[in-house]
C-alpha cells in the first residue's frame, strides 16, 4: 500500500471587509503593508473595490468593499500585527493620525504591545516579532 500524502494549508489569508478599501489601505500603509493587486469596477470609478496586501516582511491580507455597513460592535475577529520595534511603530500610528492604545508588557510580550483600530473598526494588537 502506497503512503497517503495529507494536504496542508500553504497560507492563510484573511480576507477584511471593508467600507472603503482606499481608506483602509492608507491605514495599513502606515503599518507597512502596501496595495499589490487591484481590482477596480467601472460602477465604483477609481474606488478599488478589493486590493492584495502586502509587507515587505512576508505578511499578506486581502481588502474587499463591504456589500452592506460594517458593524465594529459584533466583529468577531482580533488581528496580531508582529513587527521589529514595537514603540517606533506605535509612534507612527500616532503621527499618521490613528489611534494606538497605551503600551502593555503582559508576560508573553515582554517587548510590549499596544492595540490600534482600523478605519472600519477591527481591533490590531500590534506587538513584536518572535524571537
Amino acid at each position: 500500500m502506497e503512503p497517503t500524502t495529507v494536504p496542508t494549508a500553504q497560507a492563510f489569508v484573511p480576507m477584511v471587509h471593508v467600507a472603503s478599501v482606499a481608506r483602509a489601505a492608507e491605514y495599513y500603509a502606515v503599518l507597512g503593508f502596501a496595495m499589490g493587486n487591484v481590482h477596480r469596477v467601472p460602477e465604483c470609478g477609481d474606488e478599488p473595490v478589493w486590493a492584495w496586501m502586502e509587507s515587505p516582511g512576508g505578511a499578506e491580507f486581502m481588502l474587499v468593499r463591504a456589500d452592506g455597513p460594517i458593524d465594529d460592535g459584533v466583529q468577531a475577529v482580533l488581528f496580531y500585527v508582529y513587527c521589529d520595534d514595537v514603540d517606533a511603530m506605535r509612534e507612527r500610528v500616532i503621527a499618521a493620525g490613528y489611534e494606538a492604545g497605551p503600551m502593555g508588557y503582559p508576560f508573553y510580550r515582554p517587548r510590549g504591545e499596544f492595540r490600534s483600530r482600523d478605519p472600519d473598526g477591527y481591533v490590531l494588537m500590534i506587538t513584536h516579532s518572535q524571537d
